[in-house]
């Protein structure tokens, strides 16, 4: 049998045996899993006898000193909309298999898919079990969980899946083998936010008077604080009335007319479209439909594309003279894994263009 190892995360794991394979449990969405697509994404988990689909290069990646012994798949609105049913089923997949470490994704910048890979991260963290995922730095995933999984960094790319599960599969491997995990910087995971205390050679002020000096003569350095650089946006005056406001409809659920005649994209969108609707006390079912990627279309598309952009709830606020008037075009995008950067030059652009055109205030319709 294999020894026991408890790191200073208080995970605690057999260690590898020459004869015994590490049991991994992976955790999958309904996707990747080859359940179906978003008709799938509210179904309940399902547990599945050795590695599906992205775990079977995991498993390979091990090279015999590992085994994928089970997956877990849910789909991704049930596994965020419904917590303790899938905390049972995580919970009965470790008493049943008792894996080592559980590996989780990977999940790139999928938003739904990430959350529920941290959730799994949590129950397994409670249990005493570390997990290894993979997501982009960004994804909501990250913000929510980090402190209980141990995740590298990924791209947006699914090209990019052979060389992730190579690098998790390192990662199981080394917390498998009773190595004590590194510092963020030397295993390569994204900071979880425990801190170890250590001891330097010199002290405090010394250090810094190193960095200052390497900093003079130009010479490498690296600060031992990382400082993550957020946005900071301070925000307008507010209005005391909307009765003489012209007011702008900006939404990121992907409303478009029928046939998305511009091409927008159900995710990492690099473009905004503005479509008329000067005319129109409502938008009618049938010329409208949502193409976003991250949530079901049948409520917009069969239902009310008013749900997306709400023309008619402003249209009788217009007639009540609650607000001035409707901009005469509503800017539509997608913000499923739409990147900072993409976002923040909409923000920019559309600034520009709503304030040569009098707008006032700003309707955001986000999903």
């Amino acid at each position: 049998m294999a020894d026991r190892h408890t790191y200073e995360t208080g995970f605690s794991v057999p260690t590898m045996t020459d004869q015994e394979p590490v049991a991994i449990l992976h955790y999958l969405n309904q996707f990747f899993a080859g359940i179906g697509g978003e008709d799938h994404a509210n179904d309940p988990p399902r547990v599945m006898e050795g590695a599906v689909g992205p775990g079977r290069a995991l498993e390979a990646a091990f090279g015999g000193a590992g085994r994928v012994v089970a997956t877990i798949a849910a789909g991704d609105n049930f596994a965020v909309e419904s917590e303790e049913e899938l905390k049972r089923a995580v919970l009965e997949a470790i008493a049943r298999y008792r894996p080592a470490v559980i590996a989780a994704g990977p999940a790139f910048d999928a938003g739904r898919y990430g959350l529920a890979c941290g959730q799994v991260g949590k129950i397994a963290d409670d249990a005493g079990i570390p997990l290894v995922t993979s997501m982009h730095p960004e994804n909501a995933g990250i913000t929510t969980y980090r402190r209980f999984m141990i995740c590298l960094p990924s791209g947006s790319a699914v090209a990019e899946m052979g060389e992730i599960v190579q690098r998790m599969a390192a990662l199981i491997m080394k917390l498998a083998s009773g190595q004590e995990l590194g510092s963020a910087s030397e295993d390569g995971y994204i900071p979880r936010g425990p801190r170890r205390v250590i001891m330097r050679e010199k002290n405090g002020a010394a250090r810094a008077v190193d960095l200052v000096l390497a900093r003079i003569h130009d010479r490498p350095f690296e600060s031992e604080i990382v400082i993550q650089d957020y946005d900071h946006v301070s925000p307008p005056a507010g209005l005391s009335s909307l009765s003489d406001v012209k007011v702008a409809v900006v939404t990121s659920g992907g409303l478009v007319p029928t046939g998305n005649p511009d091409k927008l994209t159900a995710a990492r969108a690099d473009a905004y479209f503005r479509y008329p609707i000067a005319e129109m006390s409502e938008l009618a079912v049938g010329e409208w439909e949502t193409i976003h990627g991250g949530y079901g279309h049948k409520w917009v598309n069969e239902g009310d594309p008013n749900y997306v952009v709400p023309l008619r709830s402003l249209r009788a606020l217009e007639s009540m003279g609650e607000i001035g008037s409707i901009y005469d075009y509503y800017i539509s995008t997608v913000g499923n894994q739409t990147s900072v950067a993409n976002a923040q030059r909409f923000g920019k652009e559309l600034v520009e263009e709503l304030t040569q055109a009098g707008v006032g205030a700003v309707v955001m319709i986000p999903t």
